[in-house]
């Protein structure tokens, strides 16, 4: 029951949390995972697991998710910090997550260069990402971050609407666009962070999620965002029921099922893209 209940949180905040960060970005490709905050998340588990090293001093229980958290959110406040530096344009805030994608797949190549054969497998586990861990605390962290997030961002729903029809025009209804993307970047960063901290990275969910919404209901946040988080859990509940039986009696990583459906999803949004599906 745990696995299946963690299947739905973190479906539900990984595809919000995309969805959000494309609204915010105007970029269709945008999410946690292609613009580097997954990667950080996984770089700060890493360095937990082979050095021990922990942002905060914990028990080697919460020291790796707590390094995942953390570290997803030094990350978009990074891309926040380099894009504010450059007048905070969606453009610049695109090409930062590039460059903290790269920065931080780099770091994780030097660990798992150091790190010994157990360590390295640890790494490895972790970054295919895996339900079979999750428990009833664990769950509950998760829940009551979505739980808490979620509705701060449909607070927001008019003026992420609004903020689709350009800059220009959200700053002529009033909106602090500014203020509104800094807010949604922390609130997507703390999805991230707590959705990824106990199951590992697990891609392409964020960035599959919205668009199969967006099909279906447009781009009205008021719809746009629940139907967005249903999307996530059934991809995500599929993948976990074809993990199962991919190879029966033993359970294959989530994360390499989720690239499987997610590449060939981002080849097909690439091709709608180049005409004009965004």
């Amino acid at each position: 029951m745990p696995v299946a209940l963690m299947a739905i949180i973190v479906g539900a905040s990984l595809s919000v949390a995309g969805a959000e960060m494309q609204t915010i970005l105007d970029n269709p490709l945008a999410s946690p995972y292609t613009l580097g905050i997954s990667a950080a998340a996984g770089f700060g588990a890493a360095l937990a697991i082979v050095l021990g090293v922990g942002v905060i001093p914990l028990g080697d229980t919460l020291l790796v998710p707590v390094n995942a958290f953390v570290f997803s959110l030094l990350s978009s406040l990074l891309i926040y910090g380099i894009a504010r530096f450059r007048r905070l344009s969606p453009e610049t805030m695109v090409l930062a997550g590039i460059a903290v994608l790269f920065f931080f797949h780099s770091c994780m190549a030097v660990l798992q260069y150091f790190a010994a054969e157990e360590e390295l497998q640890a790494i490895v586990f972790w970054l295919f990402g895996s339900l079979t861990k999750a428990t009833w605390p664990k769950l509950g962290v998760a829940a009551l971050v979505f739980v808490i997030a979620t509705p701060l961002l449909l607070r927001n729903a008019w003026r992420l609407t609004a903020l689709r029809l350009g800059d220009d025009k959200a700053k002529s209804l009033g909106i602090n666009v500014e203020s509104l993307r800094l807010q949604v970047l922390v609130l997507v960063s703390v999805l991230t962070g707590a959705a990824v901290a106990f199951v590992g990275t697990i891609g392409f969910i964020g960035l599959a999620g919205p668009h199969i919404a967006r099909m279906l209901v447009g781009e009205d946040q008021r719809f746009f965002m629940p139907v967005s988080a249903l999307c996530g859990i059934l991809l995500l509940s599929m993948a976990s029921i074809l993990s199962k039986v991919v190879m029966p009696g033993s359970v294959f990583p989530i994360g390499i099922i989720t690239s499987f459906i997610g590449a060939p999803f981002l080849l097909y949004l690439l091709m709608k893209t180049r005409r004009g599906y965004w």
